[in-house]
């Protein structure tokens, strides 16, 4: 595969999103995103100074890089070596993801097709054993 002429570099227009309100007050929140605090009472909701800021919509990230990955390309999932022929013509732009519920018999066969159509693959590594491990 070849790299992409220029890597844009991944732009945040805000820094990182406030964590749910009560996440370090809770383990069972702890690692859970963002929820709108709707309690009555709630001074997170009713914005009062001192507590953590809310999310808004200009926390969201640049139009230009939204769902770009750090290797400048964008992800296309990819279930069979069928689907993999969609992107031939976008081997620039676009990398293959091998989804979750693929076998590693039928992975192993996406993984060869994209070097022939020289497609980047992701995750090309994931659930192949090496030959003294089998």
């Amino acid at each position: 595969y070849t790299k992409r002429k220029e890597k844009k570099k991944i732009e945040k227009t805000r820094p990182t999103p406030p964590p749910r309100h009560f996440s370090n007050r809770f383990m069972r929140i702890e690692n859970s995103s963002w929820r709108k605090p709707k309690g009555i009472d709630s001074s997170v909701r009713r914005r009062f100074k001192g507590t953590i800021p809310m999310a808004k919509i200009g926390y969201g990230s640049d139009k230009k890089t939204r769902n770009l990955m750090p290797n400048g390309f964008y992800k296309f999932a990819v279930s069979n070596v069928d689907q993999l022929e969609m992107l031939m013509m976008h081997n620039r732009k676009y990398c293959a993801e091998i989804a979750h519920n693929v076998s590693t018999k039928k992975r192993k066969e996406i993984v060869e097709r994209a070097a022939q159509l020289n497609i980047k693959v992701s995750n090309a590594n994931a659930k192949l054993r090496s030959d003294e491990d089998a």
